[in-house]
């Protein structure tokens, strides 16, 4: 993938409109990945590359009132179906690239990311910025709402040995970038590593 990220704009520009739509009964499994992340009250939480915000309604759940929630995103048309679908109202839209956040270190206490990880260009850089922004024992929770081997099916394609969310892989990118895995699980209905922010 090109670091200019065109493809990725082009891709999700051209999907924006009717994105919700298409994955009707998401909403579940967003939920039960925001649960498997331990957020507390008061906590402050980054959805990097949120798309359409649909994680942002279970993150402000589980932050409350006091917390802060933010949702990051490179494409504009992303972001725009968000505010339309009343998601900037859950919490604050940003128009920024997960390889460089417009935030300062260790501010956050957490970071979910939804189908981010096969969209990184450069995955062990991007991944150490988001161990950037997050303070020293906070979590990561890389989801995707089905697992490889359905995804793959659905795309039409094989799962090759270099899948960077295999497990030794993900294992292995991860400890290089400032993260601890904690958990894997990748099933049909569900893809989530969870991993700490190592001190």
């Amino acid at each position: 993938m090109s670091d200019d990220h065109t493809h990725v704009q082009e891709f999700f520009t051209a999907r924006a409109a009717d994105w919700d739509s298409r994955f009707p009964d998401d909403g579940p499994a967003y939920a039960a990945a925001v649960a498997d992340l331990g957020l507390r009250a008061g906590d402050r939480v980054l959805d990097a590359g949120c798309g359409t915000g649909r994680a942002l309604a279970p993150l402000r759940a589980a932050v409350g009132p006091s917390g802060v929630v933010l949702g990051a995103d490179l494409t504009p048309a992303m972001l725009a179906a968000a505010v339309r679908a009343g998601r900037d109202r859950i919490g604050t839209l940003l128009r920024a690239d997960v390889a460089a956040l417009p935030l300062r270190s260790g501010c956050l206490d957490a970071v979910f990311a939804a189908g981010l990880i096969a969209h990184l260009p450069r995955p062990a850089e991007n991944l150490r910025e988001l161990a950037r922004v997050v303070r020293p024992g906070g979590t990561l929770a890389l989801f995707h709402p089905i697992g490889r081997a359905a995804l793959a099916a659905r795309q039409g394609r094989q799962i090759t040995p270099d899948d960077l969310r295999a497990e030794p892989n993900l294992r292995s990118l991860l400890a290089g970038s400032g993260w601890r895995m904690r958990s894997y699980v990748d099933e049909d209905d569900r893809f989530l590593a969870l991993a700490v922010r190592e001190g």
